[in-house]
């Protein structure tokens, strides 16, 4: 069955780290929400040109090739809109940048059909990007479901694509903040391992080996606050890989606090803070959750405006349940 094709071509320009790869595998990494098997039969109907000319999947690419794509339009089912309030904290003609809630996804998948980041800005916006699809209307990347934060949208495709680039040529610059277990042995240190899926766990990521599918995955970190048992630390990926920062804080031995995926707990109770005796004198203390989600914001986002070419930079204040763990510990574990 043929694939239906956008009109308009994109022109992309490889850059000095993706030499040697495949059109197909380059493509599927600049494009995640579509399937390798999805671009190749764009690339056998002739949708995508290496420097003019017709290219085969598995061609190997140079520095300063050019190609030249039309994308396959993904046959999504339709999206309903949904009245979800939005924190929003910029919005132009050509994006908007938001501030999302833990405990939202976001774009419709297995399990996950409604109350979707994705359709609520359907409701909220009558001009988005559909490069992606419709089920993924503006979504340029993605958070985690628990995790907060901000997160920026596109409001038309040119632009959707001219932050694809920056997204994949690292040019973005990402802060987060978390809340770990344990105290780190240094007050700022760079991880650089490879990731790839679990064998046998297959949501989860594991730090491996070279070679398969092995991706290679960077992290700084500085330790902003430290206190007995725990540490509020600052992480600064420098790639963007699924779950990158909670498997590097495992692998560290330091998982983010109330993360089940990776430290196996979904609530961090004050429980856990205070002594025997201060549960003996008051059992009440036991029952408070202070936070029911991994402990895990995107605090700062810094990109180019794809239009105006200025630098823009965003930051979403400290969500309420992480501010109550930070004042919880600094009151039980101040060091």
């Amino acid at each position: 069955m043929t694939e239906e094709l956008s009109s308009e071509p994109i022109q992309l320009v490889v850059e000095a780290r993706a030499h040697g790869w495949r059109v197909d595998h380059f493509l599927v990494r600049l494009y995640p929400n579509y399937s390798r098997s999805l671009f190749q039969k764009a690339i056998q109907q002739g949708a995508v040109q290496l420097n003019g000319l017709p290219v085969k999947a598995g061609r190997k690419l140079k520095v300063n090739d050019c190609l030249s794509v039309k994308l396959p339009k993904i046959p999504d089912s339709t999206l309903l809109p949904e009245d979800i309030p939005l924190d929003i904290l910029y919005e132009d003609d050509s994006l908007v940048v938001l501030n999302k809630a833990a405990n939202m996804v976001v774009h419709p998948g297995k399990g996950n059909y409604r109350g979707t980041l994705a359709g609520a800005l359907q409701h909220h916006f009558d001009k988005l990007s559909d490069v992606a699809g419709q089920l993924r209307p503006g979504i340029v990347h993605r958070l985690d479901r628990d995790t907060s934060g901000v997160i920026v949208i596109a409001k038309d495709n040119q632009v959707h694509n001219r932050l694809s680039s920056q997204f994949e040529k690292r040019e973005v610059k990402k802060e987060y903040r978390a809340i770990v277990w344990g105290e780190l042995e240094y007050d700022s240190d760079y991880i650089e391992t490879l990731v790839r899926v679990h064998p046998k766990q297959r949501e989860k990521m594991m730090v491996c080996e070279p070679g398969g599918n092995a991706r290679s995955a960077n992290t700084f970190y500085e330790a902003a606050e430290r206190f007995h048992g725990f540490t509020y630390v600052k992480l600064l990926p420098k790639t963007g890989r699924t779950h990158q920062l909670r498997v590097h804080m495992k692998h560290l031995k330091h998982p983010i606090v109330s993360d089940k995926l990776y430290g196996g707990q979904d609530r961090f109770k004050l429980a856990e803070l205070v002594t025997k005796q201060q549960l003996a004198e008051d059992d009440e203390l036991g029952k408070i959750v202070l936070i029911h989600r991994q402990a895990l914001h995107a605090f700062r986002l810094e990109f180019t405006h794809p239009e105006s070419n200025k630098p823009m930079q965003f930051e979403a204040p400290l969500p309420q349940d992480m501010q109550k763990t930070l004042t919880a510990l600094r009151e039980y574990r101040s060091r």
